[in-house]
């Protein structure tokens, strides 16, 4: 699967159905010695609306491990955090 594909993909907590947006729209951490994907950092949107200003808030962290299901249209993960896990 290329990484294009999958970031046309949704985001989707399986426990309640909440919808996160886009892999797109997240950020990929990696180990930068193994290359090995840690999880994706999601800032969320707290305004809609235009020219609004919008709250600082802090990111979510969706864990690799929490991944269940990485389907056609859809990414099916277990939870999220606001914090992620250090480096070694």
């Amino acid at each position: 699967m290329l990484l294009s594909e999958l970031a046309e993909k949704e985001l989707i907590e399986m426990e309640n159905g909440v919808r996160y947006g886009y892999l797109s729209e997240t950020e990929c951490l990696f180990d930068p010695k193994t290359g090995q994907i840690i999880g994706f950092e999601l800032y969320e949107q707290s305004s809609k609306m235009p020219f609004q200003k919008k709250k600082a808030t802090a990111p979510l962290f969706i864990p690799w491990e929490e991944i269940h299901l990485i389907g056609e249209d859809r990414i099916l993960f277990h939870r999220t955090s606001s914090k992620r896990k250090q480096l070694d």
